[in-house]
């Protein structure tokens, strides 16, 4: 999900909507219910997703809540969440366009928020300075983070690792893919211990392992959704950087069926 530094559609991931919707893993549903277990989300609660991209949290929860709230910068990630919002028949769930730099704004008080692949984004002690008046005593916040094919553990990720530099200059390409920090704050500390000394520093983390499958067709649209704004960087090499990839997976497995082990990290934080 997404919260650049920039507003309003001009940010890190300006262009990127329409795959993201369609290409961005989801969450487990495990995940899911416990979230819902510990905060007691028992349809009365009001929900804020900070950096809600197209909607991979919000809608799964909006079921769970009186009033969901997505706040992404850039309108297109809106647009498509709207979409699919509709698609389903959810209702209840407002989009907001804005920033965390933006908050508290007028949006009121809320259960629960989460930050979905978001936070590394932030300015993060700030932000969860003034979420600590944006949420109940009893509530708390939801961080959930997972590598999603950018760390190179399967053959399949560490030829897609070596192809991109081939097509994209050097100064473009992040110095670290994992942590997505390269226009980030400057800050220091882990998740964990950031939280530690803000006041939601009851801190539970909690591991979902899963395997996840993938096709060509899916991890070149997933490459599209991310923060490097590859198609536009790419231009008229996008057909050859398309049929490289495809080549390259199709030699490690012809069927073009890839499974991707996924660790999902969630750190769910309370003020008591």
């Amino acid at each position: 999900m997404t919260d650049s530094l920039g507003r309003s559609g001009d940010g890190l991931f300006a262009g990127t909507a329409w795959h993201y919707a369609r290409y961005r893993p989801g969450y487990p549903q495990a995940f899911f219910d416990d979230l819902v277990r510990q905060f007691g989300l028992d349809g009365t609660r009001r929900l804020l997703d900070l950096g809600c991209g197209t909607g991979q949290l919000t809608l799964p929860l909006a079921g769970h809540v009186a009033e969901a709230v997505g706040v992404d910068p850039e309108p297109e990630m809106l647009a498509e969440a709207a979409g699919r919002a509709q698609a389903s028949n959810i209702a209840n769930v407002t989009w907001t366009q804005g920033s965390s730099t933006e908050l508290p704004g007028d949006l009121g008080r809320f259960r629960l928020v989460t930050m979905g692949r978001s936070f590394h984004w932030m300015d993060r002690a700030r932000v969860l300075a003034v979420l600590d008046d944006m949420v109940d005593d009893v509530g708390g916040i939801v961080l959930a983070n997972d590598s999603c094919l950018v760390r190179p553990i399967t053959a399949g990720q560490h030829a897609i690792e070596e192809l991109q530099p081939h097509f994209l200059p050097a100064d473009v390409m992040p110095p670290d893919p994992l942590l997505g920090r390269m226009n980030a704050p400057v800050d220091h500390g882990s998740h964990e211990e950031i939280l530690a000394v803000s006041p939601f520093r009851h801190v539970h983390r909690r591991i979902y392992e899963s395997a996840r499958p993938w096709t060509v067709e899916q991890v070149i649209g997933y490459l599209y959704s991310t923060s490097l704004p590859l198609r536009r960087l790419l231009g008229d090499r996008r057909g050859a950087f398309e049929q490289a990839i495809t080549d390259a997976l199709l030699a490690i497995d012809p069927n073009g069926r890839f499974i991707e082990p996924v660790t999902l990290e969630v750190l769910t934080a309370t003020k008591r």
